[in-house]
């Protein structure tokens, strides 16, 4: 198997790799028989086996969809009808709207994913594939291998249209390959990057090709990662840190775990590099308590690569010696920032400080220290190996390489997906996320998290980069997209945003602590209802909207570090692309999406009505009346706009505006 990019041979490169760690069939110092190697490193890349291979994708995702049972019922079938198979448990591909997704490769044959795979599913499944039937109804594709025979009448799965339009880089072995087999890792070409910049690239050559790469930091910030970790390098210290930032705070983010439990190794090898070209040899992973399938793989990738020397003392005989040590956060979204970050471990609060210094002068325990985050380090590898160029090759002027986005919300197809810098997010909602479900309208989809912007349609067009984004009141962030159809209200969205993040300050500084709280008490104040408001509440109501752009801005001037200063971003978005609806609340006391429901009105079509009474049994405020078999009405002034009416109503008598 050859990189046509750079005839780099993953056969030899890994003979290479496992000769290196005295691993393989060849650690016998016996003569090997002719393609003995390529064989067995063929056998660890699971293109020959004489056995069925099954896969199913036990991420997160897989188990919260069931694919616990699944596996469990597989390993029952292949017991009770004397199977003798291969079950291996992989991570997410990416296509989460389909999990439980199995995969199953029968000697000699291409590999085929299959959909929505629950435990009842199984047995048909395999009792089909294994009598020379395939249940087309469940298949997502086949997957290409030029050393195996395809089938006949089966779509390959890089066809698929969630696939077709990605550039998978970071995510090339997620959900293909056992994520805890560091054999495997090897045979497809894992280390030889680390081997190559340990042996045979000084720390300058190392930061100088991440600089040449334009590879920029992917949690947000968009800082050139070379010049990082240049300025590390160059920082006097007798002792240098490198921390790998896990933590994922944004609602509606999972990239880097998806990363971590589908292809850890691919994580250590990238903090190792950076950890060699900084000059550092103790590594932290900051990564929050409520990934424990993250962290367990972690924890077992780790044990694996110190017993193969590639972590620890003297990291293949080249003098360089890292420990890396897993850091339980408690899920803190302000810790997410680098220096709160920092604080949080070396066992303080999670609260920033003024910067400069910069951790790259004074981070962990006062020593230089380089932070990034996950997808920004599985990016590394492939850069040692293909070369600056190679990464370079694709993306915008200034935003190199691809991207890797969770796609989630009122989009059909929910899920990881890469892409090339610059794709147009129309491309991303409507051919790779299949657009918005039940025929409704796409209204705008939040980008950046908590602390990003929403992107309404006249903006569809745009392209994925970071000055694009800022352009139209956006950010990059770590890649949450999170789609809007119709039925939202932007200022419910808003308010939500702004009540997490007034949750999550760390409340050091005054203006993110109380100038959030207070952006907060004036969404609350447009969403409520008139009918229990005093004068006084009305005039502040009105004085605070007054204000809303005001205070927003103070927020961003004054507060202490990057959370805090783009914490109005929700406000100043939705304001600027749908004050329409703004208007809507404030002045009509209505919200035309129908999500507000203090601003709700209920009518009784008395056409429908045939006045049975069951909405006066359930209205708590006898606001409700009308003889039995008779249409009923609603008193308004007494409704308290509870919708127990609308929802209790067997023949949607009950309309709500």
């Amino acid at each position: 198997m050859v990189n046509n990019r750079n005839n780099y041979s993953v056969d030899d490169s890994a003979i290479e790799m496992f000769d290196m760690l005295n691993l393989g069939p060849w650690k016998t110092n016996r003569k090997m028989k002719p393609g003995e190697m390529q064989e067995w490193l063929a056998a660890k890349r699971r293109t020959l086996s004489d056995q069925p291979v099954i896969y199913v994708g036990t991420g997160t995702c897989g188990l919260g969809a069931g694919a616990g049972k699944t596996l469990n019922r597989i390993r029952e079938y292949c017991l009770e009808n004397k199977i003798s198979a291969d079950i291996i448990e992989v991570g997410c591909i990416g296509l989460c709207v389909d999990e439980p997704i199995v995969d199953i490769q029968l000697p000699g044959k291409t590999r085929i994913a299959f959909r929505k795979i629950t435990a009842d599913k199984v047995d048909n499944l395999l009792a089909s594939l294994f009598g020379g039937e395939i249940p087309a109804e469940s298949v997502i594709g086949q997957h290409r291998n030029s050393e195996l025979d395809s089938w006949n009448n089966v779509p390959f799965i890089d066809e698929h249209p969630f696939f077709k339009s990605q550039t998978r880089w970071v995510l090339r072995n997620c959900g293909i390959v056992d994520p805890v087999d560091i054999d495997e890792y090897i045979a497809r070409g894992g280390f030889t990057a680390l081997s190559k910049a340990v042996n045979r690239f000084t720390r300058e050559e190392v930061c100088d090709l991440m600089l040449a790469s334009g590879l920029r930091g992917r949690g947000g910030g968009g800082f050139l990662t070379g010049k990082k970790w240049t300025m590390a390098l160059n920082s006097v210290g007798d002792r240098k840190y490198f921390i790998c930032n896990a933590d994922e705070g944004d609602p509606g983010a999972f990239m880097d775990r998806a990363v971590i439990e589908g292809d850890p190794y691919r994580l250590i090898e990238g903090l190792s590099i950076g950890a060699y070209a900084i000059g550092a040899s103790t590594a932290y992973v900051y990564i929050r308590a409520e990934y424990p399938l993250a962290i367990q793989r972690l924890k077992e990738a780790i044990r694996k690569s110190l017993d193969y020397g590639l972590l620890g003392k003297n990291i293949l005989n080249s003098g360089f010696d890292l420990n890396i040590i897993i850091k339980k956060g408690a899920g803190a979204f302000v810790c997410g920032e680098e220096t709160a970050l920092i604080h949080s471990i070396e066992g303080k609060r999670g609260m920033p400080r003024p910067r400069p210094p910069y951790p790259t002068d004074s981070g962990l325990f006062g020593k230089p220290t380089v932070i990034n985050n996950v997808e920004t380090l599985a990016n590394v590898p492939a850069i040692i190996l293909n070369g600056a160029e190679w990464f370079s090759s694709i993306g915008t002027a200034n935003s190199k390489g691809t991207k890797v986005f969770a796609l989630s919300g009122k989009i059909k197809c929910t899920g990881l997906v890469e892409i090339a810098m610059g794709t147009r997010l129309r491309e991303i909602i409507f051919d790779i996320g299949g657009g918005i479900p039940n025929k409704k309208k796409y209204k705008a989809v939040q980008i950046g998290g908590p602390s990003g912007g929403c992107i309404p349609e006249q903006h569809l067009d745009i392209e994925i980069d970071y000055e694009s984004l800022q352009t139209v009141g956006a950010m990059m962030g770590s890649g949450g997209l999170v789609v809007m159809d119709e039925d939202t209200c932007m200022v419910d969205v808003a308010k939500f945003f702004m009540d997490f993040i007034q949750r999550e300050s760390c409340g050091k500084c005054i203006p993110c602590r109380e100038g959030t709280r207070r952006m907060l008490e004036i969404l609350q104040r447009i969403t409520r209802s008139y009918r229990h408001e005093s004068d006084i509440e009305a005039l502040e109501r009105f004085k605070g909207i007054m204000y809303l752009n005001r205070l927003a801005e103070v927020i961003q001037d004054t507060s202490l570090c990057g959370l805090g200063k783009s914490a109005p971003n929700p406000v100043l978005s939705t304001l600027r692309w749908f004050h329409d609806e703004y208007e809507a609340h404030i002045f009509e006391r209505r919200c035309p999406a129908g999500v507000c429901a203090e601003l709700l009105t209920y009518e009784i079509d008395p056409d429908k009505c045939i006045g049975c009474g069951l909405c006066v049994k359930n209205c708590p405020s006898d606001a409700i009346m009308g003889n039995l078999k008779t249409p009923h009405y609603i008193v308004q002034d007494k409704c308290i706009a509870c919708g127990q009416c609308f929802e209790v109503c067997r023949f949607n008598a009950v309309i709500k505006k």
